[in-house]
């Protein structure tokens, strides 16, 4: 017989509105909550900033993969057309002043390491692939796609407790206020 244990993920509370959600996050944005959540069904203008969000990391990531895609082609460019094989082409100079003629490919790898770093770094900064959430195992979660708003908070959280924790989504107008557990 096994036995399968569950443990607390945290609690989920439904709220009636995207201001009143909105209004929420700045709350408990304020109660110093750090491990937690907004979910809605349509992006809310300003809701980043009501969470008390930084800036991404993500643009400085692309700027240094693209940096090292223009490396990289210079690189082997140079080092194959100009050091290992030149290649005299129309009596044109085989020195450090071909370089227009690497641009095309410079460009390329530009595009192609900051398109391999967006993926992989959102991948890694989003914690993906997760196959499955514990959020997907409560009753009311899949209306955060349809028609509802709602604040998650994760019981890992320092800050949480589980009766303070339901008393502050209580007080701020959360409804349905749901305990969710995940399997260990």
């Amino acid at each position: 017989m096994s036995t399968t244990r569950k443990r607390v993920y945290g609690y989920l509370a439904e709220f009636k509105s995207a201001s009143a959600l909105y209004k929420a996050a700045e709350k408990v944005r304020d109660a110093g909550f750090s491990k937690w959540d907004c979910h809605s069904p349509y992006p809310i203008h300003g809701l980043d900033s009501a969470m008390g969000l930084k800036r991404s990391i993500l643009p400085w990531l692309v700027f240094f993969g693209g940096s090292t895609g223009t490396l990289t082609a210079f690189s082997l460019a140079y080092g194959t057309q100009v050091l290992l094989y030149p290649t005299v082409v129309q009596a044109k100079p085989v020195n450090i002043f071909t370089v227009p003629a690497f641009f095309p490919v410079m460009f390329e790898l530009t595009i192609l390491f900051s398109g391999f770093t967006v993926l992989f770094g959102l991948l890694a900064l989003m914690k993906l692939p997760r196959f499955n959430h514990p959020l997907f195992a409560s009753k009311q979660f899949h209306r955060a796609t349809d028609d509802a708003f709602f604040i998650a908070i994760e019981a890992r959280d320092p800050k949480f407790s589980p009766e303070a924790t339901k008393a502050l989504l209580e007080n701020i107008g959360g409804t349905n206020i749901e305990l969710v557990e995940e399997e260990d």
